[in-house]
């Protein structure tokens, strides 16, 4: 089975015509580009969270009584 190309939906703002065609190479490779930027981005954060936890559990505090503390 054959992957199917992913598509492309250009709207003209002036005639409110649609047209979908196959996305090109060049546009491809930005949004696999963009999904990897993002799933990096989560990455960093959801390892600052746990570094954040881990750090937390060292000191023996929640983040709530950290909270209170720093006011």
């Amino acid at each position: 089975m054959t992957k199917s190309k992913p598509k492309v939906k250009e709207v003209n703002a002036e005639t409110g015509e649609e047209i979908i065609r196959d996305a090109t190479a060049q546009e491809i490779a930005l949004y696999e580009t963009e999904q990897a930027i993002e799933a990096s981005k989560l990455a960093e954060a959801q390892a600052k969270e746990v570094a954040k936890a881990a750090i937390l559990n060292r000191i023996g505090l929640t983040a709530d009584e950290l909270k209170t503390i720093l006011g």
